[in-house]
């Protein structure tokens, strides 16, 4: 049994549940919409996000999970996929998980507009419910992201992200949503305010780490035999560059932040780089820093009981750092 079907597991009722609710709270009344909607819900990805839903509202509950732990799953899953249409348009990208991008198929105008009323249906999902608790978590969540996105467009213009302004980026634009998906699944559940505080730093501690193990895999050879470079190409100031642009000598700062903004099309140029700054530890620098937030969040785990939902969480934590792609 693969992992991600292990941490499915004691929660493998609630998906099958939630797969059905998801594909109704998409539904409209135009045809185009439906198709649209009917070929992203079937392209869906690994929906760890609705799995952590799911696994904390069992988890801190003792084992139940309500209507709202529904809804919270769906909405959140709603504004992830309206996020990544949108995402899509910005960045001009034509394939999502191996398929052709929304704004491939149809366009840019019909994506955002596709996008929006994503947004609209998760919004009213819980306004029509008055989930308004549950509202706010993800409203909170929604204007980090777009903070985020904007902090991190700003400081690429002139690359003079410090390590604390990294993990504000990371923070806001990664760690933000999956910080709400184990807030909703607490506060959908139980009403008390520490257990649901506790969740959402849980949460923002994965998606710290998450986003630093994909930083790493611009400079590893993991997932498809070479290091890829992408980020540094587009730019994107990552842990393992930040910390060499902070430790190297005047000279080799100078040539590094050349080299990203004036060589980032060069392929030797953009290896050398690579190079460098695996061999100045910016790459083991950042692996001890995913390390730091995953023991973290494993700790705030030890006040709950054992259960196999804390198991299939703890599973969960030690995949987003071990993954290879």
């Amino acid at each position: 049994m693969n992992i991600t079907s292990q941490i499915k597991q004691p929660i493998f009722n609630e998906m099958e549940l939630f797969e059905k609710k998801f594909h109704e709270s998409m539904t409209s009344k135009v045809a185009l919409l439906n198709r649209i909607t009917y070929y992203i819900v079937n392209r869906k990805g690994k929906q760890m996000r609705p799995m952590f839903v799911f696994l904390t509202a069992k988890m801190v509950s003792g084992g139940t999970v309500n209507e709202r732990t529904y809804r919270g799953a769906s909405v959140i899953e709603l504004i992830h996929t309206a996020t990544l249409v949108h995402d899509d348009v910005v960045d001009d990208s034509n394939r999502r998980r191996g398929f052709f991008s929304i704004n491939a198929l149809w366009k840019n105008k019909i994506a955002v507009l596709v996008g929006d009323y994503l947004l609209s249906k998760g919004l009213l999902l819980s306004i029509d419910n008055g989930d308004f608790d549950l509202l706010r978590i993800i409203s909170v969540a929604v204007r980090e992201m777009s903070e985020g996105e904007l902090l991190q467009i700003e400081k690429a213009r002139r690359l003079d992200i410090t390590e604390d302004v990294y993990y504000e980026i990371i923070r806001k634009k990664t760690a933000t949503l999956i910080a709400a998906c184990c807030a909703l699944g607490a506060k959908a559940v139980i009403e008390d305010e520490i257990q649901v505080e506790n969740m959402r730093k849980f949460g923002e501690l994965i998606g710290m780490a998450f986003q630093i193990k994909d930083d790493l895999f611009d400079y590893s050879e993991e997932a498809i035999g070479k290091p890829t470079g992408i980020d540094i190409k587009e730019q994107k100031m990552t842990l393992p560059l930040i910390h060499v642009l902070n430790t190297c000598t005047p000279q080799e700062k100078k040539w590094l932040i050349n080299s990203i903004k004036n060589h980032n099309k060069d392929k030797k140029r953009v290896k050398e780089v690579i190079a460098f700054v695996k061999d100045n530890n910016g790459l083991a620098y950042a692996e001890n820093k995913m390390v730091e937030f995953q023991q973290e969040a494993l700790s705030l785990l030890q006040n709950f009981e054992d259960s196999e939902y804390k198991e299939a969480l703890t599973l969960m934590v030690n995949y987003v750092i071990e993954r290879k792609k």
